[in-house]
């Protein structure tokens, strides 16, 4: 059975284009065995920093396991 796992990723970002991330801000949580795991943890990170404009987060869905090449 091929399994998909779930990250959330993020950090402050230089600026509010956010594209590059500021060094040493980066956060990887995670893996999650479902996508509703993910977003409750994408939920509280994203609600912690709100005051913060250059802060984000987003959920990552890493390919299913098993794929061959």
């Amino acid at each position: 059975m091929q399994k998909t796992r779930f990250w959330v990723v993020g950090g402050e970002y230089t600026s509010c284009e956010c594209e590059s991330l500021v060094h040493g801000t980066e956060r990887v949580v995670g893996p999650f065995e479902n996508r509703t795991e993910a977003e409750r943890t994408w939920r509280i990170l994203s609600e912690d920093h709100r005051p913060q404009a250059q802060v984000r987060f987003t959920i990552a869905q890493e390919p299913p396991s098993g794929l061959s090449a």
